[in-house]
């Protein structure tokens, strides 16, 4: 039997463990900057296989994560992770949100493979009937508003079942694996800071993959590549004003409310760019304490998005523009905190090539007719691909194909564990046909 038989045979005959350890991950879902108890299951089973292993601070640069939780509620879902079984000699190392966690295995000389696997879930509240999968069988969330609603379960138990499929072969491979569990993909929060951290550089090749619905009868496993995701910055905006009598003296007060209502419907008003697509959107107002008092503070959570990278830096431009201005107008002060950001990505054809002949002539896996799947989403591990990118490496972020029993970040989300061993195949064989020559 080839190696390519061996890796074939290996992730069927682990499908039982990959849906088990899927179905845990599930379970117990934390979403970014949260997944303190995922990060030590997956750290202690790198290490159980003899993988090198970084977690906490060595995994992503402090200061350069987006969209962090205050350390009250970092240190409420530390203790949850404890409760909740996460492995007590890697747990402390995540404390205060440093978490994901990197795995290498050195084959000697040869080029750099790295692959992206993000583990975080959601703030969604999982549905609770008995139609609902999970639910039914006793694997739904326990943590009450955290679901795994976007695959993400299955893309860790992915990257766990590649780390022991290659390990078992490591004796045909000559060059240098990196398991990049990245958290805080949800927001776009978490690859910048990896990316800083300098463990893409160096690297020739990246694939990333994300659980993407098919029909059922559609015999397809895999579309090799992605395109056309939307570059995109989340910001936190706050107004901050002078509170006074809405009645009595009016005149006094700096009122948040006029610089927040003219920021929105200048925000919305952004011209049109030629270009390309692109997208606005403010998301959340919170301000006021009484209908009878001036509203002195106000926070606006926005968005912007575009086709591709300068298109949102134009966004970014103007939106800023109008949101001093809005203030400036009304008297009042303004702070904007960046929380997450994305840029546009493109697959590389020949990785992508590669993808379809692995798959076709080795794993003899069906593979999808377009060899590129257009996202109107955005994605961080474009971070991980324009840093590859620039080198002068190759990247590629596949869609692996499964029935899904709703869309993503629905309450209802669930998706065929099949696609499980054939992840782990297709990302094990490209591996091999990389590392294996």
């Amino acid at each position: 039997m080839d190696i390519y038989g061996q890796i074939t045979k290996m992730a069927d005959e682990m499908s039982g463990e990959l849906v088990t350890q899927r179905r845990d991950f599930h379970k117990y879902a934390e979403p970014g900057w949260f997944e303190m108890r995922t990060s030590s299951i997956i750290a202690r089973k790198l290490t159980d296989m003899g993988y090198e292993v970084l977690i906490g601070d060595q995994v992503c640069k402090r200061d350069a994560r987006m969209g962090v939780p205050s350390d009250e509620v970092l240190d409420e879902q530390y203790a949850r992770a404890v409760a909740q079984g996460a492995d007590p000699e890697f747990v402390p190392y995540t404390k205060g949100g440093m978490t994901g966690v990197i795995g290498i295995l050195r084959c000697g000389e040869g080029p750099t493979v790295a692959m992206r696997f993000d583990i975080d879930a959601l703030g969604v509240y999982e549905e609770k009937g008995c139609s609902h999968r999970p639910s039914a069988e006793g694997f739904a969330s326990v943590n009450e508003g955290f679901m795994h609603a976007c695959g993400h379960d299955g893309h860790a138990t992915i990257g766990l079942g590649v780390a022991k499929v290659l390990m078992s072969i490591k004796d045909s491979l000559h060059g240098t694996v990196k398991l990049i569990f990245q958290p805080a993909e949800e927001g776009v929060r978490g690859a910048k800071a990896i990316v800083e951290n300098g463990h893409l550089d160096g690297v020739d090749y990246l694939i990333g993959s994300h659980v993407s619905d098919k029909k059922a009868d559609d015999p397809a496993v895999v579309i090799p590549g992605s395109h056309g995701s939307l570059a995109t910055t989340k910001y936190d905006v706050y107004f901050h004003g002078v509170s006074a009598h809405a009645g009595g003296s009016p005149e006094k007060g700096k009122n948040v409310m006029l610089a927040v209502a003219t920021a929105i419907l200048n925000l919305y008003a952004i011209p049109r760019n030629s270009k390309g697509t692109s997208r606005i959107n403010v998301g959340t107002v919170k301000a006021g304490s009484g209908r009878n008092v001036i509203a002195d503070v106000a926070k606006m959570e926005i968005e912007v998005r575009g086709e591709t990278t300068e298109i949102n830096k134009y966004m970014e431009e103007y939106a800023n523009n109008i949101i001093e201005s809005a203030a400036k107008m009304h008297g009042c002060t303004y702070e904007i905190k960046v929380m997450g950001g994305a840029y546009s990505l493109t697959s590389d054809q020949a990785l992508m090539d590669r993808v379809r002949k692995v798959c076709e002539e080795k794993l003899h896996l069906p593979v999808a007719e377009t060899t590129s799947s257009k996202s109107g989403g955005s994605e961080d591990v474009s971070y991980m691909m324009a840093r590859v990118q620039e080198q002068g490496g190759q990247a590629t972020f596949m869609r692996v194909l499964t029935p899904e029993a709703a869309p993503g970040h629905n309450r209802r989300f669930d998706f065929d564990e099949t696609v499980l061993p054939n992840a782990v195949k297709i990302f094990c064989g490209t591996v091999y046909d990389i590392l294996g020559n």
